[in-house]
């Protein structure tokens, strides 16, 4: 898999948990548990996405 297909996987998973996000802080009875796990997911993915980002930049 090449550097710039596995960013837009990683790009389509990160706008999955955005969606996933903004629609469990809809509902107050959302257990802050899940939305904590929600951002920390999201977090570990931008962080992925932007190591490969500096990869192919170096190229």
């Amino acid at each position: 898999m090449s550097l710039q297909s596995h960013l837009s996987e990683l790009s389509a998973k990160h706008q999955a948990l955005e969606n996933q996000l903004d629609s469990a802080l809809q509902h107050p009875s959302m257990d802050s548990v899940e939305i904590a796990r929600i951002k920390r997911r999201k977090l570990q993915l931008k962080d992925e996405m932007q190591r490969i980002e500096g990869e192919i930049g170096e190229d």
